[in-house]
């Protein structure tokens, strides 16, 4: 178990399911997708959450806390980020990622990037390693209903593209197939990306109305079925698992 009070942390709940490690770079996220859970997570109003801004020293406690939490013999994938985007508009001035994947790679440990940050990503790609990992979160592939409840973040077909030139250059690519908001946009996701996607972490859609509207049992034995059909590797998460019995 990791020391308290490092800011290299080990998430629990749901958020456990994607990563044993993990850092956030950032307080808030300016993408102001209308679905995140983490205003709610970390008890900020949304107006402010998206005011973005770098966590106060954080470059120099990840620089401490980093050996520490290799010391207590961690070794494992460390997500960025959680409650925020890595590549966020605002990482093009702080470069914080960067920064991180250095001061994480020094210290023996691999990372695990989750964006919708599309492009802005690529310009780190020369620091990954074997072991690293580069994820996006796909919930369309229709643009305009992206814009609509992701407002900031990168559009669907940029993210797709980051990905290909992610897999092109030998890293290990996975989707986030949560939220869920239209299941048939996140079928066709599978149908369109399973070439170069090496796998998919398949959820719900929690905290939004939008979510009591789906009928997560059929969601769950359609997608299973087009995951099989494709040969995909998969993980379904725990709060669909229960849909799929």
């Amino acid at each position: 178990m990791l020391k308290k009070g490092l800011v290299i942390y080990e998430p629990k709940g749901r958020a456990g399911e994607y990563a044993p490690l993990a850092v956030n770079l950032y307080r808030g996220c300016g993408h102001g997708c209308i679905y995140c859970y983490a205003p709610e997570a970390t008890f900020v109003d949304r107006r402010e959450f998206i005011k973005a801004s770098p966590r106060q020293g954080i470059i120099k406690k990840l620089e401490k806390d980093a050996p520490q939490a290799a010391l207590d013999g961690h070794k494992g994938n460390v997500l960025l980020c959680f409650t925020c985007d890595p590549y966020q508009p605002i990482d093009i001035t702080y470069q914080l990622t960067r920064q991180a994947i250095k001061i994480l790679h020094k210290n023996g440990f691999n990372v695990t990037i989750l964006t919708k940050g599309g492009k802005r990503a690529e310009r780190d790609f020369d620091l990954f390693q074997p072991g690293d990992e580069f994820a996006t979160t796909l919930t369309f592939l229709d643009e305009q209903k992206s814009l609509q409840w992701e407002p900031k973040a990168a559009i669907p077909g940029e993210r797709i593209e980051t990905l290909k030139k992610a897999h092109e250059l030998g890293i290990k690519t996975w989707v986030s197939l949560e939220p869920v908001i239209e299941p048939a946009e996140s079928l066709e996701i599978i149908r369109q990306t399973h070439t170069f996607v090496d796998l998919f972490k398949v959820g719900l859609l929690n905290y939004h109305p939008r979510g009591k509207e789906i009928d997560w049992y059929e969601f769950a034995r359609d997608c299973i079925a087009t995951l099989k059909q494709y040969g995909c590797h998969y993980y379904i998460k725990k709060d669909l698992r229960r849909y799929s019995q």
